[in-house]
């Protein structure tokens, strides 16, 4: 039998995820700075929450294509509280931003054809891009004085295979905002190659400074904008499966149509969720506030012990719920995070999100407080013992 060539992954544990298992599995400690699962972070989200699924309305079966139109007007109300004012017609319901990114690459692209994507960013997209017979191509974002775009580097990457260009507002890790220059230099560069905007905004919700730059979702002036993002973000519920696509600009009426149809083949979305999604939106506030003050205090708990212990470097943060660390880059990250794990303490090499293969660390401010400063004292400790991070601390001093 055949196999597609898309699908020859390896598909053997890797060293680290074995070792990690092991040690869980022996019953050692380990505190978890990867942690990117609300749901098993210690939130409170009361327990009315499942009420929600029990609309008498679910039993009945609308298959409309888009969704049901109750929850596309609790999307656009949503981004009302955004101040971008969306109709339904603008919006088609997913059971996840994955699921949407699927549907926009086969409405924007040929097989063998490219996109291109910000990087660091979130490995996941490699393995969409894959299986849609679609390219990525991944354009550095620069580290001077806070996260940015090279502009040059977008234009240099663009080529006649190119069909959009994708972001995430905020980047995942790196929580950086798309600037107004930034999003102006983009739009240039669609207006004039004739390219497609996909915007990920699953982390808007999560700013850590004041004057947070707002959704894509008002639209760029000649230029077909899609954004996406979904309840796995916004209200902390990634069991719950529902996302959405958000089309702006030109052309969006013959977009909708065809996203109506690729929506038609599958019919994914169910009944109860779509009918529970206006009251999960409506009461986003409760789980987002606890989001927000556990991110920031586990950031200021961070920002404590660097203090004391300065053998890394926190690079600049905007939004999210992520961390990325700079450090001595004298061996391969997979070695630190292994004889990190070792001391009991659980983290993401930056190669992860497609940094180099050494010098870059990613953790988590997501997870429950105690653990987390645990974590860190045993990550700063271990990086402290060792000559490379004493060096290291010295040049960071001077």
């Amino acid at each position: 039998m055949r196999f597609s060539k898309r699908t020859e992954w390896n598909t053997e544990e890797s060293a680290l995820a074995r070792a990690h298992r092991e040690r869980v599995a022996a019953g050692l400690p380990v505190a978890d700075l990867t942690a990117s699962n609300p749901t098993r972070c210690g939130f409170d989200y009361g327990a009315t929450l499942l009420d929600a699924l029990e609309d008498d309305r679910a039993q009945d079966y609308d298959p409309h294509p888009l969704g049901l139109r109750s929850a596309r007007e609790a999307v656009c109300k949503y981004y009302a509280d955004h101040s971008v004012y969306g109709e339904p017609e603008q919006v088609v319901l997913t059971t996840s931003t994955s699921e949407a990114y699927s549907y926009l690459f086969r409405l924007l692209c040929d097989p063998g054809t490219e996109i291109l994507a910000p990087q660091p960013g979130y490995p996941l997209f490699d393995f969409l891009a894959v299986l849609d017979d679609v390219r990525l191509k991944n354009v550095p974002l620069v580290y001077d004085h806070g996260w940015q775009i090279d502009a040059e580097g977008f234009r240099r990457a663009i080529t006649a295979e190119t069909r959009a260009i994708m972001l995430v507002h905020p980047n995942n890790p790196t929580g950086h905002f798309t600037k107004p220059w930034e999003a102006d230099v983009l739009a240039g560069l669609c207006r004039e190659f004739e390219l497609s905007l996909i915007v990920d905004e699953v982390f808007l919700d999560y700013p850590m400074l004041d004057g947070a730059e707002g959704s894509f979702a008002r639209g760029l002036e000649g230029v077909p904008v899609y954004v996406v993002s979904g309840l796995s973000k916004i209200v902390g519920l990634p069991q719950m499966k529902a996302a959405w696509v958000i089309a702006t600009g030109p052309q969006r009426s013959a977009a909708m149509e065809r996203l109506e149809v690729i929506a038609d083949t599958f019919l994914s979305m169910n009944a109860p969720v779509q009918w529970a999604m206006g009251r999960w939106l409506e009461e986003r506030q409760g789980i987002q506030e606890q989001i927000r003050w556990r991110v920031q205090a586990n950031l200021a708990e961070l920002d404590r012990q660097l203090a004391l212990e300065p053998v890394v470097r926190r690079l600049s943060v905007e939004a999210g719920w992520y961390a990325v660390l700079r450090i001595a880059a004298i061996k391969p990250d997979e070695q630190t995070v292994r004889e990190l794990l070792d001391e009991g303490v659980w983290v993401h090499p930056g190669y992860f999100f497609g940094m180099p293969e050494a010098g870059w660390l990613v953790v988590s401010l997501l997870g429950p407080e105690a653990e987390f400063g645990t974590g860190v004292t045993r990550l700063l400790n271990y990086l402290g013992k060792t000559q490379e991070g004493k060096k290291w601390a010295m040049r960071l001093n001077r």
